[in-house]
């Protein structure tokens, strides 16, 4: 999307600890707060944190990417400082947590404007689909560690 570690350049990005991997997500979206949960389960070395797009951080972010923060269609992985996004990130977030979190491997086969197009459809829609839930409100404290607010 840009140089690695672009972020660090905006002024409008507020400075936050990118020594590991980050997965910008929509907060209030059931299917979204289905897979922050699937990222807590599946990273067993608690590396991968989690930052809603509705938090100042996760806002700039996603602006600073080029992507809607008012409306997300999308949400960011970002590692080594570089961000993946639409079904780039699933594919990305899945290959660094493996197991069961390479499942969506085979959509690779599609051309990526198409996969894009097929997420961003689904994206839109997914408050009518799943419905919302509060990612945030999850009691887990070691989910919780993992949030950056």
């Amino acid at each position: 999307m840009t140089a690695p570690y672009s972020f660090r350049d905006d002024p409008l990005v507020p400075r936050f600890d990118d020594s590991a991997p980050l997965a910008v997500m929509d907060a209030e979206c059931a299917l979204c707060s289905w897979g922050a949960r699937m990222i807590h389960r599946l990273d067993r070395s608690g590396r991968v944190r989690i930052c809603p797009v509705q938090t100042p951080l996760g806002a700039a972010l996603l602006r600073h990417y080029g992507l809607e923060a008012e409306d997300p269609a999308s949400w960011l992985f970002i590692e080594d400082g570089i961000a993946h996004a639409d079904c780039d990130a699933v594919l990305y977030a899945g290959r660094r947590l493996g197991g069961p979190g390479r499942l969506a491997a085979p959509l690779r086969i599609l051309p990526r404007g198409l996969r894009n197009w097929l997420y961003r459809r689904f994206a839109r829609n997914r408050y009518r689909l799943f419905g919302r839930a509060d990612m945030c409100a999850l009691p887990d404290p070691a989910f919780q560690r993992r949030l950056l607010r």
